[in-house]
């Protein structure tokens, strides 16, 4: 079921790359950036609220707290960066370089979370981040 949620969101994310890309023609960057925050807030805590979870909001550990936060605030950079990037340059172009994360997180996660790794996963990473940089760099 985990490969049907991970598709779907490779897709909601492709449709995100296309209308932000719209949307920051006549815009600031950061400004669409902040609209799409806002919703996003309302939204994910609705589907908390709804969801029945709030409760265990105060049940959360200290330790986790400060990991969640970086890891948000390290979101709200990286989505700056990607409205910038996309203001600049091509969405064709811009995606697979921020889809460049999946060679990043294969690397951490073998170093930090000392997971193992396949030659299949060490192949895949390989030839996607050859894939991203070979499109960025393509020439229209």
């Amino acid at each position: 079921m985990w490969i049907v949620f991970a598709l779907s969101a490779a897709l909601a994310a492709a449709t995100v790359v296309t209308l932000s890309k719209i949307g920051v023609k006549h815009v600031d960057s950061s400004v669409a950036f902040a609209i799409q925050a806002v919703l996003i807030l309302i939204v994910s805590w609705s589907v908390v609220i709804v969801q029945g979870n709030l409760p265990t909001v105060m049940r959360i550990e200290r330790k986790v707290w400060i990991y969640l936060i970086v890891a948000g605030v390290i979101t709200c950079v990286s989505s700056l960066l990607s409205f910038r990037a996309l203001k600049l340059g091509n969405a064709s172009q811009v995606s697979p370089l921020t889809n460049f994360s999946l060679v990043f997180a294969v690397i951490m996660a073998a170093v930090f979370l000392k997971e193992k790794l396949s030659w299949q996963v060490i192949a895949g990473a390989v030839l996607m981040g050859v894939g991203a940089l070979m499109i960025a760099i393509a020439r229209e």
